[in-house]
C-alpha cells in the first residue's frame, strides 16, 4: 500500500496544484461570524444602556429642564430628593413593596416547586399552565380585578394590596426559578433526611436549602427586582399613603418634566445593580446566572 495522497489531474494529465485548503476558508468565515456576533451584541448593549447613562446623566444638571449634556454639573436635584417627604415616603413605600413581595413570591414559589415536584406528569403540566397565567395577563386588567375584589374586604390602596399585585407577577418568576434548581437536586438526600427522623421542615431547612441556595437568592432577587419597577397594577390599587416610586414619578411627569424623576431612576438602576452584585457575592456569577 502506498503512503503518498493522491493527487488530482487536468485533462492534459499533468498534476494539478491543491487549491486553498477548507480549513482555512471555514477559519476566516467562523472569524467574520464571530466578529459579526460581537458586534451585534455590542450594538444591543449600547441600546439599552444609553437611556441608563442619559438618565444618570441629567440627574446631575442644574437646569430645571433636564438636557443633555447638562449646561452645568449639580447635586442640586439629589439634594431636593432628600429633602422632599413625597419621594421620601414614596421610597419608603417602594421598599416595603419590595420585601414584603420578595418573601411572600419566594416562600409561596418554593412551596409551588416543593409540591409540584411529587405529582404526576399530567398534573403536573396544568399546574405549570396556572402558575404562568398571571404573566399572560394585562397588567391593567390584573389591577382593576384586585381593586374590585379588594374593595370588597376594605383592602384597596394599603400595603397589602400593593404587595399582592406585585407578588402576582414576582410568584411565577420565583417558582420556575427554584423549580428548575430542585430539577438538579437528588430528592433521595431529603428522603433520607425524612427517613432519619427530621420533620419536613427541618429536612428542608438543613438538607434541600443549602443545595438550591442559589436558586432560593436568584428567586427573591427577581421578586425584589420586579416589585421595584411594576407600575400599572400599583397604579391601580396604590393610594395616597401608599404610592411607590414609579407612580409617584408617574404623577410627576404628567405636569411637567421634573430632574428629580431623573433622580429616582437613577438611584432605581444603582439599587438593582447593588443587589445583582450582593447575589453574585454569595453564590457566585456562575451559579446565579445557570438559575436564571
Amino acid at each position: 500500500m502506498s503512503d503518498e495522497s493522491p493527487t488530482r489531474t487536468d485533462g492534459a494529465g499533468e498534476t494539478a496544484r491543491p487549491g486553498p485548503t477548507t480549513g482555512q476558508s471555514l477559519f476566516r468565515r467562523v472569524n467574520v461570524g464571530r466578529w459579526l456576533f460581537r458586534a451585534g451584541v455590542g450594538t444591543v448593549f449600547v441600546f439599552l444602556l444609553a437611556p441608563v447613562v442619559v438618565v444618570a446623566v441629567t440627574s446631575f444638571g442644574d437646569s430645571i429642564t433636564p438636557s443633555f449634556p447638562p449646561a452645568e454639573f449639580s447635586t442640586r436635584w439629589y439634594e431636593s430628593f432628600l429633602e422632599s417627604s413625597r419621594w421620601q415616603r414614596a421610597a419608603r413605600n417602594s421598599l416595603i413593596a419590595a420585601v414584603g413581595t420578595t418573601v411572600l413570591a419566594t416562600v409561596a414559589g418554593t412551596t409551588a416547586a416543593l409540591g409540584v415536584s411529587n405529582l404526576s406528569a399530567r398534573a403536573e403540566g396544568a399546574v405549570l399552565g396556572l402558575a404562568v397565567l398571571p404573566l399572560l395577563v394585562p397588567g391593567v386588567v390584573l389591577g382593576s380585578s384586585l381593586l374590585v375584589f379588594l374593595g370588597e374586604f376594605g383592602l384597596q390602596q394599603s400595603y397589602l394590596a400593593v404587595i399582592a399585585a406585585h407578588s402576582l407577577w414576582a410568584t411565577p418568576l420565583a417558582f420556575s426559578v427554584v423549580r428548575a434548581s430542585l430539577s438538579r437536586f437528588d430528592p433521595r438526600l431529603r428522603e433520607a433526611a425524612l427517613d432519619l427522623g427530621a420533620s419536613p421542615t427541618r429536612a428542608f431547612v438543613e438538607v434541600v436549602a443549602p443545595n438550591i441556595r442559589s436558586g432560593l437568592l436568584a428567586a427573591a432577587l427577581i421578586a425584589f427586582v420586579v416589585s421595584l419597577q411594576e407600575f400599572v397594577m400599583t397604579l391601580f390599587v396604590s393610594g395616597r399613603d401608599t404610592r411607590t416610586i414609579p407612580v409617584l414619578a408617574w404623577n410627576e411627569l404628567r405636569n411637567t418634566l421634573d430632574p428629580v424623576v431623573s433622580v429616582v431612576s437613577t438611584l432605581l438602576v444603582l439599587v438593582v445593580v447593588l443587589a445583582v452584585i450582593i447575589g453574585t457575592l454569595v453564590v457566585g456569577i456562575e451559579r446565579l446566572a445557570a438559575d436564571t
